[in-house]
């Protein structure tokens, strides 16, 4: 039984609700009560008994003295809970501290022990158990018997339910809970209203497409698993100082307080996991890519790109639900995701490079941005800062609470679809970076059409056709490997075409070459250079041969071979003969710089 009250208060009110338990039983009440022998109770459990008898007592119950034992400040059990992670069972508790209303989930799995550390954590919430009293308290807990049955998740985003699941709120249902311990980060915090953000920090991202391109990545996580679009990145680049990381802390400012949602690429593979998998759904910002583990970080973009952890095993040597997520990453850095890698030694990976796309954010009109709105630059990124640490964490939550009260989703797949339209691209790979601005654009189409940005319709999609459109002039068309492959080779002749190769027709063999990769022959005025298989491998490092040649084979590089032969039979200077490959690099420049 209860009796509600507003606030917890130490001193009794001139009259107090009564109550007659039907001892013995429980009781939890969040004032001031009188028990049936005119007793004041202050607000509390309790246990209602009577004293023990004495051994020649043989007096009926009803006529013993009667007890209330003061177990904890007032605390009930609410609802019955079901994890759909894993399907284990918690009790949702209702608590009344000093502070206010507060709401716990406890793993059931906590009675199987002391269940010290559940009161721990109670404690740590404001909640007061009496010392004497914890395995009573604990009693309490597990005999009670709610009604009601929720479901819970410690994966916040969509839920199987349809409802889209966040630390302290739940939109699109009320049987659908965040379950997460009691000391865990409020990621999505909010400050201010959703009108001074629209005013303080929307209108100044117009006309900005680094800004605008940062909340419409934030905005586009709910939207991925919607219309079909895997996650990945993009990743600002620029000198410092530019501006990239007040585009991340206004992306960051969509769903909660920047200074604590953004995060760093400071932090090992299994960090980067946890961290993505508490945004999931949303946007995971990475600050300076310059302090990741170059020998890592390629792998740390596949796997916030694949959406899933690493395995793990417990103690009992049983398999650990792998962490899982969708979302982007606004990634940011001095230099590219291959530049940071190479520093290591490694190759640079394609796929890894379009998982996380470059975007100039360093030499635009005003470095990072385009448009000042009559602001110096310092005076632009501070008042910007400023906003942002004020005004935040209502736009995500409000976006999903149009996108489901509007019930938009079964039509998303064809907005999407027309928007992609516009997206050119003339190869899977493209395709896949294409997918990417799209659904950024169709977010921030979204929200201006919701009323949610103070944009002009079609504001959104232009910025993101200007950034796509600057990758794609970057990069050329065609294969990324294949251009990585060509790269490859250019640079390893540009390095070492005169110290590795010598002349072919020459007489005697160049005794000054060491560590030969192969020859060069001239032909009218074009020197061509001719490959040891081995130089090849080397030269597109991570390549085999077969890869190797059919990229060289598409830009027409591999100009002389003997029928049937990828290669060509040479007699050597000095006696002897050798297969060679034969590379022509003056057809690779196009197809490197895409021009």
């Amino acid at each position: 039984m209860s009796a509600a009250g507003p606030t917890l208060s130490l001193v009794p009110p001139a009259t107090s609700p009564a109550i007659a338990p039907e001892r013995p039983c429980w009781g939890a009440y969040e004032s001031w009560v009188v028990n049936e022998a005119g007793r004041k109770l202050r607000p509390g459990v309790y246990w209602h008994g009577f004293k023990r008898a004495a051994a020649d007592d043989d007096c009926e119950e009803s006529a013993r003295p009667i007890v209330d034992d003061w177990l904890a400040t007032p605390m009930t059990v609410i609802a019955r809970t079901t994890n759909s992670d894993d399907g284990s069972e918690g009790r949702l508790l209702r608590l009344l501290t000093d502070s206010g209303y507060k709401e716990w989930i406890i793993p059931m799995e906590v009675f199987g022990g002391s269940g010290e550390d559940a009161r721990r954590a109670l404690f740590g919430m404001g909640a007061i158990i009496a010392p004497r009293k914890r395995g009573q308290f604990m009693e309490y807990l597990l005999e009670q018997r709610p009604a009601q049955t929720i479901t819970t998740t410690a994966r916040p985003g969509w839920h199987v339910s349809g409802a889209f699941v966040l630390p302290h709120r739940t939109i699109g249902s009320d049987t659908v809970r965040y379950q997460a311990g009691a000391r865990s980060l409020n990621l999505y915090s909010t400050s201010g209203t959703l009108e001074q953000w629209k005013a303080e920090v929307a209108a100044k991202c117009a006309g900005n497409p680094v800004l605008t391109l940062a909340i419409g990545c934030a905005l586009a996580g709910p939207l991925l698993t919607l219309v079909g679009v895997v996650g990945g990145g993009v990743h600002l680049v620029g000198d410092s100082s530019s501006g990239k990381s007040l585009a991340q802390l206004v992306g960051s400012s969509v769903w909660g307080d920047p200074g604590v949602f953004a995060a760093s690429w400071d932090m090992s593979k299994g960090g980067l996991e946890i961290e993505a998998s508490s945004r999931n759904d949303t946007i995971l910002p990475l600050d300076e890519i310059k302090r990741a583990d170059p020998k890592q970080v390629q792998a740390m973009a596949y796997s916030l790109a694949n959406g899933q952890g690493k395995g793990t095993m417990t103690r009992e040597r049983e398999g650990r639900p792998k962490l899982t997520w969708r979302l982007l990453a606004l990634s940011s850095g001095e230099r590219s995701l291959s530049e940071h890698a190479a520093i290591s030694g490694n190759a640079a990976h394609a796929g890894a490079e379009l998982r996380m796309v470059d975007v100039n954010a360093g030499t635009r009109t005003h470095r990072a941005f385009d448009q000042l709105h009559g602001l110096e630059g310092a005076d632009f990124h501070r008042l910007l800062t400023v906003a942002v640490g004020r005004q935040h964490g209502h736009l995500g939550p409000e976006f999903v609470e149009r996108l489901l009260t509007a019930d938009d989703r079964p039509g998303l797949l064809q907005d999407f679809a027309k928007l992609r339209a516009q997206f050119v691209e003339d190869n899977a790979q493209a395709g896949r970076v294409a997918d990417r601005f799209a659904v950024i654009a169709l977010a921030g189409e979204m929200a201006i059409a919701y009323g949610l940005l103070p944009w002009a319709a079609g504001d959104a999609l232009a910025d993101c056709q200007l950034l796509y459109g600057e990758w794609l002039s970057r990069v050329g068309s065609g294969n990324a490997e294949d251009r990585q492959i060509l790269a490859g080779v250019l640079d390893f002749i540009d390095k070492h075409g005169s110290s590795r190769f010598s002349d072919v027709d020459e007489a005697t063999l160049d005794a000054k070459v060491f560590n030969r990769a192969g020859y060069w022959e001239l032909i009218g005025s074009k020197r061509l250079y001719l490959f040891h298989k081995s130089a090849l491998v080397e030269a597109a490092h991570g390549y085999g041969i077969s890869r190797i040649v059919k990229a060289l084979e598409g830009a027409g590089a591999l100009v002389g071979r003997d029928t049937d032969r990828k290669t060509k039979n040479y007699r050597l200077p000095g006696g002897g003969q050798s297969r060679l490959y034969v590379i022509d690099p003056a057809t690779m420049d196009g197809e490197v710089t895409g021009a």
